[in-house]
């Protein structure tokens, strides 16, 4: 793989905020045909405003060749990424992963986690958390050969979609 280019991960700061939301939109619009169009709208608006959110501790990004292919949000609690304190999670949680369609397969989507994962660790937690969906077949293909595993007590029904909460033990987690 002598062509392959390397993949940056850091911070995202308020000049990145535009081409995180082209991520997004990218990443996400295939679930455009999968939703029905109320669900469909309401769903792309919570995740473009995301973007101007205050209440994830860490947006970390990820670039080839200095051009945003990916995005991730890290929350404190489930009250602050969800505002869902009756779920109960006191400890991180990664949403909104994103990569753009023409830079999958790349490894970013493992990166970007990873680096959630490292920064769940500094701040002292024990489990780091996520929230996914049948939809996303490939995502909770990932998700599993990283080592999350399902968390059923931390399920949130949406209507009629069952988002599925997943939790990785960080002390034995492979990926780091």
């Amino acid at each position: 793989m002598a062509d392959a280019k390397e993949i940056h991960i850091r911070e995202a700061n308020e000049g990145d905020r535009e081409a995180i939301r082209r991520v997004l939109e990218d990443a996400y619009g295939q679930y455009r045909e999968v939703l029905p169009p109320e669900g469909w709208d309401q769903y792309k608006e919570n995740i473009i405003a995301s973007v101007d959110s205050n209440k994830p501790i860490a947006r970390i990004i990820a670039l080839i060749d200095d051009e945003v292919v990916g995005s991730s949000q890290l929350f404190q609690s489930s009250e602050a990424a969800y505002g869902a304190p009756e779920l109960e999670i006191e400890s991180p949680i990664l949403r909104l992963l994103a990569v753009s369609p023409s830079a999958r397969g790349k490894g970013i989507a493992t990166a970007l986690i990873k680096e959630n994962v490292r920064r769940a660790a500094e701040l002292g937690a024990a489990t780091l958390h996520l929230h996914t969906s049948d939809m996303m077949e490939s995502a909770v293909k990932l998700y599993e050969r990283l080592g999350f595993e399902r968390a059923y007590d931390k399920d949130i029904q949406k209507g009629e979609l069952l988002v599925k909460s997943y939790r990785l033990h960080i002390q034995t987690a492979a990926i780091l």
